[in-house]
């Protein structure tokens, strides 16, 4: 559903809009550049357009990456809205400066799924393995007590199976695609991150098509497109959501984590630590992105 609702609708509109001109071949998973390769592949012309989560090239979007922090965001939508804004506002738009950046999206909350425990409270993590997307999540999951790994998301059902872990964040798409409600039984509706993406386009590339073909383009990047794949993850989230009640899971939802005492604290240790990282490490403007990224929240609140 995502390659086809985002990626391939993408390049059938461009297609459709340059006349022709412009003829998109889609490869997917890896195919052309590994996924810690994908944005340098992109800059250096291996592809022409990649498409790839920001956190596979580590250190490189630090900026952007205020947006994975921990009650950010509350929907795709949201978050779609908030780092295209961010981009279009000039607030991260540096980062991308080697590529031409066509639009940019992130998926639902990542929360917490279990196999054979019911996560209520932080207390209720300790000494479960639980697999972490970032290193934010981990350093989170470890102040509860948890034991966070690292683990590709493909890996993650066998090791569910196997035992080898308790339980994992993603979102609810993640659990959908991944067929991961086979194995879990317990959900924890707390946003502890998301993950940002960027579909971007190789310089010289873009600078060769004729004028016709670069306002087709144009007209297919931005916000617009941020939107739609919002919307498709979205659906997505809903759909894993539904299996999972349909399958009598237990869902556990904590309605104001950032007000609850019980969690509230392990987040905002959480921001406070990778805004501290960033500083610490020479990264410039953190406390104004970081306002800016707040800002952004508020104007896409209601999606």
């Amino acid at each position: 559903m995502i390659n086809q609702e985002i990626f391939e609708a993408w390049a059938k509109a461009v297609e459709e809009e340059s006349g022709g001109e412009i003829d998109v071949h889609n490869f997917p998973s890896d195919t052309l550049t590994k996924s810690n390769k994908a944005y340098q592949g992109a800059v250096q012309g291996v592809s022409d357009i990649a498409i790839t989560a920001q956190g596979y090239t580590a250190g490189r979007f630090p900026l952007t990456q205020l947006v994975e922090l921990p009650g950010m965001v509350n929907s795709a939508e949201q978050g779609s809205c908030m780092v295209q804004t961010l981009y279009d506002q000039g607030t991260i738009a540096d980062e991308y400066g080697d590529s031409h950046v066509l639009f940019l999206f992130t998926h639902g909350p990542g929360i917490l799924h279990m196999k054979d425990s019911s996560v209520v409270t932080p207390n209720d993590l300790g000494g479960l393995r639980v697999r972490r997307p970032t290193s934010v999540v981990g350093g989170m999951l470890e102040e509860m007590g948890a034991q966070p790994i690292g683990m590709p998301m493909p890996e993650v059902y066998t090791a569910l199976q196997r035992g080898v872990m308790d339980g994992l964040t993603t979102s609810w798409e993640g659990v959908k695609v991944f067929g991961l409600n086979d194995v879990v039984t317990s959900h924890t509706q707390v946003p502890l991150y998301t993950l940002t993406f960027v579909a971007t386009m190789n310089k010289r590339t873009y600078e060769r098509l004729s004028p016709e073909a670069r306002a087709a383009i144009d007209n297919n990047s931005g916000m617009m497109w941020a939107d739609v794949a919002g919307n498709v993850f979205d659906q997505i989230d809903q759909a894993g959501k539904e299996d999972a009640t349909e399958l009598g899971h237990q869902i556990n939802v904590v309605s104001d984590p950032q007000n609850d005492p019980e969690w509230s604290d392990f987040m905002e240790s959480g921001v406070a630590s990778y805004l501290a990282h960033l500083k610490e490490i020479g990264v410039e403007n953190v406390d104004s992105a970081y306002s800016d990224v707040l800002e952004a929240k508020g104007k896409c609140a209601s999606l």
